[in-house]
């Protein structure tokens, strides 16, 4: 009999056992996460799990560094701590190599030549790094990360897959707690992400299949058969309607996650869609209202907010491009895209640089500079997106920070004035140690830990880069606001957060001006003329 797999089942990507994102991936980043991050909240949780049971009932700790686990489950916490020394030995000594070559380039004397020094290299670093100088005379070193994906450092056996099925949209937060395999509704199976049983799961969500196939791919067990059954239904999906209208329809999925479609194209921006199958306060569109084939994903930026694997494995097979930002750097915070993108099983890889462009039927991409959210670390891999479709074109500057409005005064001399824009106006980011804490080597202070935020841009910001453009339409979205992003950024607003105060102002200033403007939550649907609006 052949089944379908059911709209709200979950098909989890996990990194020894701990929700899978772009750092636990990149094999340097991983290292740094496995020491810095995973170990550090086991050892902490095993000293005081009563701590972090009062501190995961305090919604102002929401998205700290506590574990949201059963008190029963310390033993398993125990041995999966105990596990994760044993298998990650080579990312530990990676990891303090890593803090041992800081400290010699510190202790260098700089300016001469740093040639003596690759004798003193960490062993296990040789061969993997180079040395250089800014032209500050300042030394650094790059990675090759090639070459890092080809040693032990990048283990695809760390990778796995959880199958279960969701009835709400509430989920502990994701990086700090690890996957515990007690959970009963739960069947977890060790293979890598680039194997093709996850695509194969993905078709069944919209293509009845025998069952039998992925039973034997995934190697389920006798007595796992009965729950592995559950997560399928005879009950056939919503039939997706192709879009075959003249308009430019564009639909808002929650946070960044835009689909843009004209009836020959269609390119999906930051995909992040939620479940549904189960009861829901909030309308949203979901997996049902995505097309059958996507041309274009386009990617901004390497934040686990906007590579959400757990969307993009499942529909890795009807997309066709991949468009990400291009960085050469080798520099530790800025892994490769490209690269991660090609270790997981995605075709074609398009690497995208400022101002360069795409062109397919009436449609043009182009990268757009992108200054902030990144908490002033040198990182190349972000990039805004300006698409236009006939003389129609919108922007989606998603979370970048207007620190400097002259940036986008030259860009609008060279793209013109745009018809819509689509503004992240998050501007009361978590502090630098929140996401990057695992890849410092020294500790920061404090005060210049808070004060180097991943925000987005705030009213005064926002409004400059309004003037800059001259939109008819503004819509604020990239927030964080909707309930099934909680487990991924932690976010819950109230009528005195910041950024909606912000986000009001800027909206009630648009809307002084004649423009249409909005804040965007759950779902939208709009549709444009390829003849532009801007007059």
């Amino acid at each position: 009999m052949e089944v379908f797999l059911k709209p709200n089942t979950v098909i989890e990507p996990l990194f020894d056992q701990w929700y899978a994102w772009p750092h636990l991936i990149s094999p340097a980043t991983s290292a740094m996460n496995v020491t810095g991050r995973h170990l550090k909240i086991m050892q902490s949780f095993l000293k005081a799990p009563e701590l972090h049971a009062t501190a995961v009932r305090n919604p102002k700790m929401k998205g700290g560094p506590f574990m949201d686990v059963k008190m029963e489950q310390v033993d398993e916490v125990r041995q999966l701590m105990e596990d994760t020394y044993q298998k990650r030995e080579y990312q530990v000594a990676f990891s303090a190599a890593i803090k041992e070559l800081d400290q010699l380039l510190k202790s260098h004397k700089r300016g001469y030549s740093m040639e003596s020094l690759y004798e003193l290299v960490p062993e296990i670093l040789k061969g993997y790094v180079e040395l250089v100088y800014d032209l500050n005379n300042h030394p650094a070193y790059r990675l090759f990360e090639s070459l890092l994906y080809r040693s032990k450092l990048y283990d695809p056996q760390a990778q796995s897959i959880a199958l279960w099925v969701t009835n709400n949209d509430e989920r502990p937060f994701v990086l700090s707690t690890p996957r515990l395999k007690t959970d009963t509704d739960t069947l977890h199976f060790q293979i890598p992400f680039s194997h093709e049983v996850i695509d194969e799961l993905g078709k069944m969500k919209r293509q009845a299949a025998a069952p039998e196939k992925v039973k034997t791919m995934l190697g389920v067990s006798q007595e796992d058969e009965a729950l592995f059954t559950s997560f399928f239904t005879t009950d056939p999906p919503p039939v997706y309607k192709h879009y075959t209208g003249d308009k430019i329809r564009i639909r808002y999925f929650g946070h960044a996650c835009i689909l843009v479609e004209t009836k020959e194209v269609n390119l999906l921006i930051d995909p992040l869609i939620s479940y549904y199958g189960y009861d829901i306060e909030r309308t949203r569109f979901s997996d049902a209202d995505l097309p059958d084939v996507i041309d274009y994903v386009l990617i901004t930026h390497n934040h686990q907010d906007h590579i959400l694997f757990e969307t993009l494995l499942p529909i890795r097979h009807k997309i066709r491009n991949l468009v990400v930002p291009a960085t050469t750097a080798g520099a530790l915070q800025d892994p490769n895209l490209k690269l991660m993108f090609n270790y997981l099983g995605f075709k074609n890889v398009i690497e995208i640089h400022d101002l360069e462009s795409i062109q397919f039927e009436d449609i043009t991409i182009t990268g757009i500079p992108f200054i902030g959210e990144h908490s002033d670390l040198n990182i190349q891999a972000k990039m805004c997106h300006h698409v236009s479709a006939g003389e129609f074109s919108m922007l989606f500057v998603a979370d970048a920070c207007n620190v400097e409005p002259r940036l986008y005064q030259h860009i609008r001399e060279y793209i013109g004035k745009v018809d819509v824009v689509f503004l992240g106006m998050e501007c009361d980011g978590a502090p630098l140690s929140w996401l990057y804490g695992p890849l410092l080597t020294t500790s920061l202070d404090m005060t210049n830990d808070q004060s180097r935020r991943l925000a987005g841009s705030n009213f005064e910001r926002g409004k400059a880069l309004i003037e800059a453009f001259d939109p008819k339409e503004v819509y604020v979205y990239a927030m964080g606001m909707e309930p099934w992003l909680e487990f991924i950024s932690s976010i819950k607003y109230t009528a005195t957060s910041i950024p909606i105060i912000e986000s009001d102002k800027l909206i009630a200033h648009c809307c002084s001006q004649g423009k249409v403007a909005e804040r965007l939550f759950g779902e939208k649907e709009l549709f444009y003329e390829k003849s532009s609006v801007v007059q």
